[in-house]
């Protein structure tokens, strides 16, 4: 049977992840231009299409492989201190 009364907040709770979820996405889409701009800059502008490409293809590969394992230790650590606290 649904509760109604917790309703509104299970759709805030949705509604803010949602929201946090588009400030990543516009953060991850300026980081990508900049990116991008950064490798063309670097790399000799004959032929460096597909060059840059994979270098940025690289260098994204790398940053959301780091960020993705500190992220989830964190998420270990935050758990593990979520429990310590429980009665």
């Amino acid at each position: 049977m649904l509760d109604y009364k917790r309703q509104p907040k299970k759709i805030l709770a949705e509604t803010l992840t949602m929201m946090t979820s588009a400030f990543a996405l516009v953060a991850a889409l300026a980081w990508n231009e900049a990116i991008k701009s950064l490798i063309e800059d670097l790399v000799p502008k004959e032929g460096n299409n597909i060059l840059s490409l994979f270098i940025y293809a690289l260098v994204v590969t790398v940053l959301v492989v780091i960020i993705t394992s500190r992220l989830a230790k964190l998420k270990v650590r935050l758990e593990e201190q979520a429990e310590e606290k429980k009665p």
